[in-house]
């Protein structure tokens, strides 16, 4: 059983367009990294985003900001929290596991973009969407935090013995 399992199948059985990025995704391209959070780049169509919260509200997570979590679905709030709010990842938690999404709403590589060359991993019946090493070293370069500039060289390692394979 992996993190998140029972949140993973259920976007799978909703078809829910997402792929996984982060620290989660550094681990599952084959690094070895503490992390508790899911985080994930989806696409942001309305309806998409109203099953990603469906999901999350039906296994017991919360939003920390006073406000109805389905706001996230509508694309006039979105923009307005990108723009005046400067928001990044709309953040849902389960307190009492310790446990945490995040949906990217703002990234230097979009879920079109990631989407061309996303990587699928499989976990007994369950098929990840992963990011590339590429996409996801694009990400973590905006950042600035110590984490993701060790992330990167972990990933460039990666990469370097991938390709002498």
């Amino acid at each position: 059983m992996i993190f998140y399992e029972e949140i993973l199948k259920e976007f799978q059985k909703q078809k829910v367009k997402y792929i996984v990025v982060g620290g989660i995704a550094v681990n599952l391209l084959g690094s070895m990294r503490s992390t508790a959070d899911l985080d994930i780049l989806v696409e942001m169509s309305d309806g998409n985003l109203k099953k990603i919260v469906g999901i999350l509200t039906k296994y017991g997570y919360h939003v920390k900001q006073p406000l109805d979590p389905m706001k996230i679905a509508e694309a006039k709030t979105r923009e307005d929290w990108i723009k005046n709010k400067h928001m990044k990842a709309f953040n849902f938690y389960k307190e009492d596991e310790l446990k945490e999404v995040d949906i990217i709403i703002e990234s230097p590589v979009s879920f079109k973009e990631a989407q061309k060359d996303t990587l699928t991993i499989r976990i007994d019946n369950l098929i990840l969407p992963v990011i590339s090493i590429d996409k996801l070293i694009k990400m973590k370069k905006k950042t600035g935090r110590t984490i993701d500039e060790l992330d990167i060289e972990e990933l460039k390692k990666i990469k370097r013995l991938l390709s002498h394979q």
